[in-house]
């Protein structure tokens, strides 16, 4: 039997944390970068993670199909993790003071260019950390990888996230306060671009990939008989939109709502969010074993619940004792993230098996307009509005402040239960179409 190999496992988890860290710090502290040194405008937090998911999109859909077309991944991944780096690091010299020196401008209007800057700055990140990780390396993982340990392989990818959101929203947080912002991006960058250097050296592309396709086949995906001929995977993509507007509804402000309206300290959210994650993993890492062995559609009716009932529990837990929101938001937030890695493992071993293996680059755009463009576009639109509708001012803010500046509010997490209890009226489908073919591939086109 096939199996993965100890380099693949190590290139999966190096890479496959590194860039998940990368991603953290964008859709997490790049937003409490804006929030806190620049100006608390939610709006321009919601319109970063937008472009950013557009950016990321068309990105994947262009750099999938060439890796495709040049029978590659290694190049694409370890030079895109190279210069991906590279532009995490200039985040460092964004700030408002050095707007107005640069521009000689007043500090008023230098907070609405450093605004624009860091919006234009993050979409140009984007484009080669897609690249890199999105076209890339999910196409990479794809090659690599055959039904029979794809669960497992999945598990762990899906752990990694997590992994990287404890680092980034606990460890980052004391970095910050140890070095500052510019130190954080300064010394990211680098560790992303030394793995890139690396990957050079040690990456192997499959021996089965070789080149196909054309650039005409960017929209290979959206041929109604590739459709037709994959519908189990479309489902599968359905079921991941869903899930990831429900995640971008809270996710996005998920730090600066425990630092305001929880009052959380940064160790505190960072123990709170520790264990949580910590016990979220330990758990999925049983149950990504158990779905190699079970029906991994079906399964997704535990997952979607168990993440819809975390969501509602996030809730309700606010209570005036500080402690007693620590410890039950907490409980709240380990039933959410145990849901939320269930949810993405499944799913995203689901469309690995009914992906076509000739076609694992030119598909992976497809993904992103579910997993990142449809999420990033609607969920925050969503939070963004309740936030606004709510109109929670800001802490120890005067007066004048109140009426036009304001912070996450409680329900985001109640709209997020609802949207994720939407799943319920995809997952029959794909389990009805899921007990055709044995990996839910109907056709190859």
């Amino acid at each position: 039997m096939q199996t993965f190999g100890k380099r693949n496992w190590w290139i999966l988890i190096v890479f496959g944390l590194i860039g998940q860290i990368a991603w953290s710090v964008e859709n997490m502290y790049f937003n409490l970068f804006v929030f806190e040194t620049i100006s608390p405008d939610l709006d321009t937090v919601t319109l970063m993670v937008q472009l950013s998911g557009i950016t990321a999109t068309v990105t994947t859909l262009v750099a999938g199909t060439l890796s495709d077309k040049a029978g590659n991944r290694r190049k694409f991944l370890s030079y895109g993790y190279i210069i991906w780096g590279l532009t995490v690091a200039l985040f460092g010299f964004i700030s408002t003071e050095n707007t107005v020196k640069l521009l000689h401008t007043t500090e008023i209007k230098a907070v609405g260019i450093t605004l624009v800057l860091v919006v234009v700055l993050d979409c140009v990140m984007t484009v080669f950390g897609s690249t890199a990780n999105d076209a890339a390396f999910n196409a990479w993982v794809t090659d690599n990888t055959k039904e029979s340990f794809r669960g497992k392989v999945e598990g762990v990818l899906s752990i990694l996230p997590l992994i990287a959101m404890l680092i980034v929203a606990g460890g980052f947080g004391m970095l910050v306060e140890a070095i500052g912002y510019q130190g954080l991006f300064f010394a990211l960058g680098a560790v992303i671009t030394v793995c890139g250097a690396a990957g050079i050296f040690f990456i192997k592309d499959s021996p089965a990939l070789e080149k196909s396709g054309m650039l005409k086949d960017i929209f290979y995906g959206f041929k109604p008989s590739v459709v037709k001929a994959n519908s189990s995977l479309y489902l599968t993509f359905l079921i991941v939109g869903i899930y990831g507007i429900a995640c971008q509804i809270f996710m996005p402000y998920l730090i600066i709502y425990m630092k305001t309206y929880l009052g959380f300290e940064t160790l505190e959210y960072s123990i709170v969010f520790g264990v949580a994650i910590v016990l979220g993993a330990l758990v999925n890492l049983y149950l990504g074993g158990l779905s190699d062995k079970k029906d991994k559609a079906k399964l997704l009716y535990i997952a979607s619940g168990v993440f819809s009932a975390g969501l509602l529990l996030m809730y309700f837990m606010h209570f005036e004792h500080k402690t007693a929101t620590l410890i039950t938001f907490g409980v709240a937030g380990f039933v959410m993230i145990t849901g939320y890695i269930f949810v993405s493992a499944l799913s995203g071993a689901l469309i690995r098996d009914n992906t076509p293996p000739s076609d694992a680059g030119k598909l992976q755009g497809v993904r992103m307009i579910f997993s990142v463009l449809l999420p990033m576009i609607f969920g925050p639109m969503i939070g963004n509005a309740i936030n606004k509708a709510q109109a929670l001012p800001l802490p120890d803010a005067g007066a004048d402040a109140m009426t036009t500046q304001y912070i996450p509010a409680p329900e985001i997490f109640l709209a997020g239960a609802i949207a994720a209890l939407l799943l319920f009226a995809v997952i029959p489908l794909l389990v009805k179409r899921n007990k055709g073919g044995k990996n839910g591939i109907e056709n190859e086109v």
